[in-house]
């Protein structure tokens, strides 16, 4: 094994201020394996964090980085749930085994890699065993590093918390790797799936089986997908986007509907009209990724299903700010750090 690795690193906030540094490769200390990186999974979130630090008690100097898929080349003292040569990928929030999340009223948990905890944009990372599951069969390494927040929170939103059945309706407004995840997920369960984006990713979006595909950019929108539905609205909403799109979402959805809030693209101060929540008894999912368990849950049904994660395009570790201007341009899917 070199006794060096390259791994990305920032002194200070700002996406011009990351270098590729040389590091020595570091050694599990006690219940810790050492992970040799394959490929790291990109989330706009790793952006944000980059450009604006958003809020989180960062130390310097700082990684990036969060989802990764590798093997287990050493062992610490201790380590019972892997051995050398495992296949593993990461869990995005360490400290969330199973059950409710971490934290409390005053202060949620939101303890993550790349952000609270160091990042693994690297080619070598040593963490506790208990941040790691093991990766699906059925996945490359390029492939099982999209799951750790896209593909969980996909599917932590519709199957844990939501609960999608086969013949209900589920509307996915975007294409990026969360909504691409979704829709996978929907028809996984036998739902059928509308799919709200640009007018390019339509053939993409109906190739993976979406039912319905709607112009985001229509004057008549909302009017279209009441249409598709028959004016019964839609069983479950995948709100990726934040802001005043709740409020559409509150519209769109049917009596007894779910909306799962995931992400902020346009804001994070969100608002929606209160009678139709009220008048159409609409239950509101907050959802923050999910659990260790929930992610095992996930890596058993990927392999079982024979689900495919989306890999818009791949990079080398070496150029990692020309991923995160693809990420800028809104990928297809994921875009992934492969190192070679």
């Amino acid at each position: 094994m070199a006794e060096m690795m390259q791994r990305w690193e920032m002194d200070a906030i700002g996406r011009e201020r990351l270098e590729l540094r040389e590091r020595p490769i570091p050694s599990p200390g006690p219940n810790e394996v050492l992970v040799k990186v394959a490929a790291v999974a990109l989330n706009y979130r790793d952006k944000m964090v980059a450009e604006s630090g958003r809020g989180l008690p960062i130390t310097f100097p700082f990684t990036p980085g969060s989802d990764l898929a590798g093997a287990v080349v050493a062992l610490g003292e201790g380590v019972t749930r892997f051995a050398v040569g495992d296949r593993v990928i990461s869990t995005f929030m360490p400290d969330w085994i199973d059950g409710t999340r971490p934290g409390n009223a005053r202060t949620p948990g939101y303890w993550t890699l790349g952000g609270y905890y160091p990042g693994v944009l690297a080619e070598y990372v040593a963490l506790p065993e208990d941040w790691f599951v093991q990766a699906p069969l059925t996945l490359s390494d390029a492939e099982a590093s999209t799951l750790p927040c896209a593909g969980l929170t996909a599917w932590f939103a519709l199957v844990e918390r939501a609960g999608v059945k086969a013949g209900q309706t589920v509307l996915i407004p975007s294409t990026g790797g969360v909504a691409i995840f979704g829709l996978q997920i929907a028809k996984a369960h036998g739902a059928e799936v509308i799919v709200s984006g640009d007018l390019d990713n339509r053939g993409r979006a109906m190739a993976l089986g979406a039912d319905h595909y709607i112009d985001r950019h229509r004057g008549d929108w909302l009017d279209a997908i009441y249409e598709v539905t028959g004016d019964r609205g839609v069983d479950h909403i995948l709100d990726v986007i934040g802001g005043s799109h709740l409020g559409k979402s509150v519209q769109l959805a049917a009596v007894g509907g779910h909306i799962c809030q995931i992400g902020a693209l346009e804001g994070f101060d969100i608002s929606a009209p209160a009678m139709p929540l009220m008048m159409k008894d609409v239950t509101l999912h907050g959802i923050g990724t999910g659990s260790r368990q929930g992610l095992e849950n996930l890596v058993r049904a990927v392999d079982r299903t024979g689900l495919k994660p989306v890999i818009d395009s791949r990079y080398p570790l070496a150029h990692l700010l020309s991923a995160f201007e693809h990420l800028d341009r809104g990928p297809f899917g994921k875009v992934v750090i492969e190192m070679g």
